[in-house]
């Protein structure tokens, strides 16, 4: 492990962590958009709803999840660094039991709170039964949604990325393949598709945890690890909460942009929809490359290898640009046919190709704001995690959104969102520029040698 993050050239160790993360979250894309086929094909519009308004409790079990896992593995990755080994396994077993216990008095909230919760998330008369049906099969299967998120992160800090992404891709395959069984076969219906659900996400454990036995020298799920020290768990959650709320900050910033925009109409609606479903494929690689590239700083960090630490950073942010202007640039050029393949409406074609355009040319900085992000948790700085979790999606894209639209209508929604990257970006800059002086510590690791 020591030789692959402190001495393996950096493109080969950053691509060998990241293009498993990468490819495991195209493949939960895949199958998010499969899911919504399979449900649509039943022609139950009821059905379809139902889905959609209970999904989000998904969202809501990876953000509890975040805080164990993005949090353990920051933690982790920096003892690592700092050779302590033993600390590391504590932490790495106190984030997994603690996933579980947490799981099941998430469990225990969710049920009995299940009808305002989801009536919160839009339920009502015509959808209750079917939401309810869903919802409640995903508050059983808590503990294995928790469970298959958590060890990932983990196992990536001792560099089995690949073993993390193949855990992930063998729970989603079985999840689609036996998605149309339990609907169209057993007829199902919302029971149907959230067991399939579930059961993808005990296949993923499964293979998750023989890795952690079989592969893994120092994460594990010891009962005899799992307790650890005052300072150790408070990291672990002050790091995590900024990457939970950043999960929230996502969920507030599209409620609010659809609520926004029905005002518009339900054209421009349907317009954003499918600008948010083409931008996430550009997102997600991000965020792929974002995950990928933590274990790495997050080491360098804690071994005090600063020039290593200032070319990993390099590296990142290359990556990050380059990949964001080439994605941005083809969708820009042919926003017109991407946009039409999902609705042949001009209309909406027009709107959703402008809309893509607004959301698409600040992609760079969000990039730049990601690897920023990562360095925050990497090194323990959980004040800029949190500020920046909370900027980008949350407060400054509210006020960007208020602002523009009081003076643009909707053509200040729409670029909202580029408003937002900026200013973030900025803050993000000024907080990593005083933050981590690679410069002068560079400078001083020269005179000491």
């Amino acid at each position: 492990m020591n030789e692959l993050f402190a001495k393996a050239p950096i493109k080969q160790v950053y691509f060998k962590l990241a293009f498993p993360v990468v490819l495991g979250m195209i493949t939960t894309m895949v199958y998010n958009l499969a899911d919504t086929m399979f449900v649509a094909k039943t022609g139950d519009a009821n059905l379809v709803a139902a889905v959609t308004i209970s999904t989000p409790l998904i969202n809501f079990l990876i953000a509890f999840s975040d805080i164990l896992g993005l949090g353990g593995s920051s933690v982790i990755s920096r003892l690592f660094g700092e050779k302590k080994y033993e600390e590391a396994m504590r932490v790495s077993s106190f984030s997994i039991y603690a996933g579980i216990i947490t799981s099941f008095i998430l469990t225990a909230i969710l049920f009995v709170f299940e009808k305002q919760i989801l009536w919160l998330f839009g339920a009502r008369a015509s959808t209750y039964a079917d939401a309810a049906e869903f919802y409640r099969v995903l508050a059983i299967g808590a503990v294995f949604i928790m469970c298959s998120l958590i060890p990932q992160n983990l196992l990536r800090t001792e560099g089995l990325a690949l073993e993390a992404m193949i855990g992930s891709i063998s729970g989603t395959v079985v999840a689609i393949i036996l998605d149309p069984v339990f609907l169209f076969v057993l007829k199902m219906g919302a029971t149907g598709v959230a067991t399939a659900n579930i059961i993808g996400f005990i296949v993923t454990d499964s293979v998750l945890f023989y890795y952690m036995i079989k592969r893994a020298k120092f994460i594990n799920a010891k009962v005899k690890f799992m307790k650890v020290k005052s300072h150790l768990f408070n990291e672990v959650i002050a790091i995590g909460i900024p990457s939970s709320v950043n999960q929230f900050a996502n969920t507030f910033g599209m409620a609010l942009l659809n609520s926004t925009l029905a005002a518009y109409g339900a054209k421009e609606v349907a317009a954003m929809g499918i600008t948010q479903k083409i931008y996430s494929i550009v997102i997600l690689a991000i965020v792929g490359f974002t995950f990928g590239s933590q274990p790495l700083i997050g080491f360098n960090y804690g071994a005090k290898n600063w020039q290593r630490l200032k070319e990993v950073l390099r590296f990142d942010i290359f990556v990050q640009v380059v990949y964001a202007v080439v994605s941005a640039l083809i969708l820009i050029v042919f926003a017109h046919q991407i946009v039409g393949l999902f609705m042949n409406d001009s209309l909406i074609i027009n709107s959703g190709s402008y809309m893509l355009l607004a959301t698409l040319i600040t992609t760079p900085l969000a990039g730049i704001i990601m690897v920023y992000t990562t360095v925050f948790q990497s090194i323990g700085n959980a004040w800029g995690a949190l500020i920046m979790s909370l900027a980008r999606q949350g407060i400054v894209y509210l006020l960007a959104m208020i602002v523009l639209q009081r003076f643009f209508g909707l053509h200040g929604i729409v670029w909202a969102q580029a408003a937002s990257d900026v200013i973030t970006f900025t803050i993000g800059y000024v907080i990593f520029s005083k933050s981590l002086n690679l410069k002068a510590k560079i400078m001083k690791e020269q005179n000491n040698n």
